[in-house]
């Protein structure tokens, strides 16, 4: 009797134990989330995933400890991704990330490996401890009805949790979110659980490998450059948030028709550029930018690209520039881990990717004019004598909102510019078009700096898409073709221009977006190889067009030549 009265004590004192454990790990896990309903969510996984492992072990307290510790470990990891690497937790983290950045990073905190020396030494006993005095649940039944029980109570346990993840489910309001608030807001868990249906990458449709070796043998051998070295230098500016406003209705006055938007005797093409997002997802525009793919052709996953995409490119713009001998920068108004920066900025090619401390600037704060200075110092510090520079620049003078300051603070000549605007509209608009004028007068700066010296150098500078201005630019009338009238939300521009004389770039009434490296490459004279080739070809037949080209079959083949064949993403 005593010895059985010791064991329940025992199993009791285990069983209270896990459950105190399990309460301390909703406290520190799920009631961490910022809004009560993402609490609800993710104590309700935790919920769901203690009904599995009950009935998967049939141990009560094995159960609590295990879903409890689960959750807290995957806060624990969140908060530590967070705080060394300045990005969110991804599920696809544990695919790509584990095996590289994880490890670099580990090599500079040395006590993160001693907490996991410490982790794999202390949980293995306590878990064999826990399980040997836990409460078997289903002990009194006989080994059929026990294991109908528990294939039964698995069953409900994961069609629980399926419930909860479903967008459609109880927790619709939590899936429902942009992705710049999945990827910016202090959620850490909820943004991990519902970024893995939003995260699935699936590859475009591809045509048979006879089809594309027909279509595309052709650009096998790449194509030779029109100039020889030493190659010039190449300077791309991606403009956050930037258009040209006079293709507004409403943008009439002369501060719309900026100066950085017109051909000068040194444009070698111009015009509308088709980006793939709104308001929004700078860095798709930038995948697109440096790969000469839109993230668009791989499901909802590529709005993730820097974190699923970025790590399985074999081939794009700065690495092709690498080969030919170019020192291959970029220039970040951010710090460079910011969402995945840096790891994407190495996939696609780059040597370094400078963050705003390494560039003596304050993150989110740099004009254009801060960003194009810190740049040329830049240039001026690691070029060498006869290796060709590219410069990837991204500029955050237009990130929105454009209504956190009153009318008041504007300048007086951009006060109350435009008509026929509601008032929150007219501040947005007054307030991108000031600070408009600070980036045309910035970029005059930076030709000046590149193109105004005897060093072959192309300069190109585009809009990553359109800002929202509260939702309320959707609404406002342009004065567009038809032709481009159903892409009216999702046009922005290109500059492209070289202090030399080069072969003819083409113009196009609609460039996607995807193409611009391939028009650097064509407007800087260097050699292609067989993918940067096979994708001028494209650009050729399809007119400047991607997703929309009007040759029927000619992207399926585009894309298994490149992609079946080159493996440019795999």
């Amino acid at each position: 009797m005593p010895r059985i009265s010791l064991h329940r004590a025992r199993t009791g004192a285990v069983s209270l134990g896990a459950l105190i454990f399990f309460g301390v790990c909703v406290a520190l896990s799920a009631w961490q989330e910022p809004e009560p309903l993402q609490r609800f969510f993710i104590a309700g996984l935790m919920l769901c995933t203690f009904g599995v492992l009950l009935f998967v072990f049939a141990r009560l307290a094995t159960a609590l400890l295990v879903s409890g510790g689960l959750f807290l470990a995957l806060k624990f990891i969140a908060s530590m991704k967070l705080r060394y690497l300045d990005s969110q937790l991804m599920p696809s983290d544990f695919i790509y990330y584990a095996g590289t950045s994880l490890l670099d990073t580990l090599r500079h905190y040395p006590h993160l490996y001693a907490l996991g020396i410490g982790l794999c030494l202390f949980v293995p006993p306590l878990l064999y401890l826990v399980w040997r005095w836990d409460w078997r649940v289903l002990a009194g039944l006989r080994s059929r009805v026990s294991a109908g029980v528990r294939l039964g109570g698995i069953v409900l346990g994961v069609l629980a949790f399926w419930l909860c993840m479903l967008p459609t489910g109880p927790f619709a309001q939590v899936h429902s979110r942009n992705v710049w608030e999945k990827l910016s807001d202090d959620a850490q868990l909820t943004n991990f659980f519902v970024n893995f249906r939003d995260s699935a990458v699936k590859l475009p449709a591809m045509a048979s490998d006879a089809v594309a070796e027909q279509t595309w043998g052709d650009t096998a051998q790449g194509e030779p450059g029109s100039t020889q070295p030493p190659y010039p230098d190449i300077v791309q500016v991606l403009e956050e948030s930037t258009f040209d406003p006079s293709i507004y209705d409403v943008c009439n006055v002369p501060q719309c028709r900026v100066g950085m938007f017109k051909p000068d005797a040194r444009t070698r093409a111009h015009g509308v550029l088709r980006v793939h997002t709104f308001g929004g997802g700078t860095w798709v525009s930038e995948f697109a930018a440096l790969t000469g793919m839109p993230q668009d052709i791989f499901g909802p996953g590529g709005m993730y690209a820097p974190y699923v995409l970025a790590p399985k490119i074999h081939d794009a713009l700065a690495l092709q520039l690498r080969r030919l001998g170019y020192l291959t920068i970029g220039v970040y108004p951010t710090e460079a881990s910011f969402i995945n920066g840096s790891n994407a900025y190495q996939a696609y090619g780059f040597d370094h990717l400078y963050g705003a401390s390494e560039l003596g600037l304050t993150e989110w704060e740099e004009s254009d004019a801060q960003m194009f200075a810190a740049a040329k110092r830049l240039y001026d510090k690691v070029r060498k004598p006869g290796q060709p520079v590219f410069i990837m620049i991204l500029t955050l003078n237009q990130h929105g909102p454009h209504d956190d300051d009153p009318m008041t603070k504007l300048p007086p000549t951009y006060r109350n510019l435009l008509r026929g605007l509601s008032t929150n509209a007219a501040l947005n608009f007054d307030t991108y078009l000031s600070r408009l004028h600070d980036s045309d007068v910035a970029m005059r700066g930076l030709e000046h700096d590149f193109l105004d010296r005897p060093q072959p150098t192309v300069l190109v500078h585009f809009g990553d898409h359109q800002p929202s201005f509260g939702g309320q630019i959707r609404n406002l009338s342009r004065n567009l073709s038809p032709a481009l009238q159903p892409y009216r939300d999702y046009l922005t521009y290109y500059m492209l221009k070289s202090n030399f004389t080069g072969a003819p770039v083409p113009n196009y009434p609609m460039l996607d977006i995807a193409f611009l490296p391939s028009m650097v490459l064509q407007a800087a004279g260097v050699p292609t190889d067989p993918y940067f080739s096979a994708a001028t070809e494209l650009r050729t037949r399809c007119n400047g067009l991607y997703d929309d080209c009007a040759v029927p079959g000619l992207l399926e083949s585009y894309h298994a030549w490149t992609i079946g064949r080159l493996h440019v993403y795999q």
